[in-house]
C-alpha cells in the first residue's frame, strides 16, 4: 500500500532569522517532521527565506561596494545560496532527529529552479521589499540601474516583482527520490526564479511567492496534504477585531467566499488561502492545513488548525 504524501511549506517561525536562531528552530521543525515520518507519511519540505535571502543580498553588495574588483550579487545567485544555506541546517536537524529515533533514511536538499513568466502581471507592481535601508543617494542610482525603489519608515528599499511559479524545473529529481520514499527538501523560498530563453535559464530578478510555490510543489507530486505553518493555530475572520472569529474545518468554496469578502491579508493568509483552494480542485480526496508549528501534528489528524477540503 503506497504511504499518504505531505508537502510542508515552513514559514519564518520554523526558521529564524539569524545563525543562532535558525539553528534552534530547524531542531524543532526536525522534531515535528520526524513524528510524521514515524507516522507513516512520506514528506517534501519548503520553506521561507526572506530574512536569510535579505541577509545574503545585503552582505554581498556591501562587499562589493567595499572591494574593488567584486561585483553584486544577482537576486536569483542570493536565492540559491538560501536555499544552499537554509537546507544545510534543515537536512542535518532531520538526519540527526531521525537517527536518534532509529530511523535511517535519506535527506536530500535540492537545489531549485522555477520558471517564471517575463509578462507576468506583478512585473509592473512590484511589492517584495528586499536588501539593506539606503540613502536617497543610493536609491536614486539603485533606480538608474532599472530597478525599483520605494520610501519606508527606515529609509528607501528595493523592491522586486513576486510572480506566479509556472514549472518547477527539478521536480523528476524530486519525484524519484519521493518515489524512493526519501525526505527532501526542495524549492526553497518559492524556488529560484529563472526564465527560459532558448535552451537557457536566465535567473530573474524576482521572489516567488513561496506559498504559491508549495502549492505547485503539492499538485506536481500529487500530495495527499499541503500544509502551511505559520505563527498562529487558526485562520482568523475579522482578524485584529472584536469579532475576530477562527476558522476550523471549512470548504474550498467557503474559503473562496472568506477571501472574496476581503478576510485575509495580501501577502501574508490570502496567497495560503488561494493556494490551498488551488491545490484541492486539482484532485480528489485532497486536504490542505494551515496551523502552527505546535498544532501540526493535531491538525493533520484533523483534530486543529484550520482544514480546508
Amino acid at each position: 500500500m503506497a504511504k499518504k504524501r505531505l508537502v510542508l511549506a515552513l514559514g519564518h517561525d520554523a526558521l529564524g532569522t539569524n545563525l543562532p536562531e535558525q539553528m534552534a528552530a530547524v531542531a524543532k521543525a526536525a522534531r515535528t517532521i520526524a513524528d510524521f515520518i514515524q507516522d507513516g507519511w512520506q514528506v517534501a519540505i519548503t520553506h521561507g527565506n526572506t530574512p536569510q535571502l535579505g541577509m545574503i543580498h545585503t552582505a554581498l553588495n556591501e562587499f562589493a561596494k567595499a572591494h574593488e574588483g567584486y561585483t553584486p550579487a544577482p537576486m536569483s545567485v542570493c536565492s540559491a545560496m538560501s536555499q544552499g544555506y537554509i537546507g544545510y541546517d534543515l537536512q542535518n536537524a532531520l538526519r540527526s532527529e531521525l537517527i536518534r529515533r532509529g530511523i535511517y533514511k535519506p535527506v536530500s536538499t535540492i537545489l531549485t529552479q522555477v520558471t517564471v513568466d517575463p509578462y507576468d502581471e506583478s512585473s509592473y507592481t512590484p511589492m517584495k521589499l528586499v536588501g539593506r535601508v539606503m540613502t536617497a543617494e543610493e536609491a536614486k542610482l539603485e533606480e538608474q540601474k532599472g530597478n525599483f525603489v520605494v520610501r519606508t519608515e527606515e529609509g528607501y528599499r528595493r523592491i522586486v516583482a513576486a510572480p506566479k511559479p509556472v514549472a518547477i524545473v527539478e521536480i523528476d529529481a524530486i519525484r524519484a527520490l519521493m518515489d524512493a520514499d526519501q525526505l527532501v527538501i526542495a524549492a526553497g523560498g518559492g524556488g529560484i526564479p529563472v526564465m527560459e530563453q532558448g535552451s537557457r535559464l536566465k535567473g530573474a530578478s524576482a521572489v516567488i511567492e513561496k506559498d504559491r510555490a508549495a502549492g505547485l510543489l503539492a499538485k506536481e507530486l500529487d500530495a495527499d496534504v499541503l500544509m502551511f505553518l505559520t505563527g498562529v493555530p487558526n485562520v482568523l475572520l475579522n482578524y485584529g477585531t472584536e469579532s475576530e472569529t477562527p476558522l476550523e474545518a471549512i470548504t474550498a468554496s467557503e474559503a473562496a467566499a472568506y477571501a472574496a469578502e476581503g478576510h485575509f491579508k495580501v501577502g501574508s493568509m490570502l496567497p495560503k488561502v488561494e493556494t490551498s483552494i488551488e491545490f484541492l480542485s486539482s484532485g480528489r480526496d485532497r486536504l490542505a492545513v494551515i496551523t502552527s508549528m505546535e498544532m501540526a501534528k493535531e491538525a493533520l489528524a484533523e483534530k486543529a488548525g484550520t482544514r480546508i477540503r
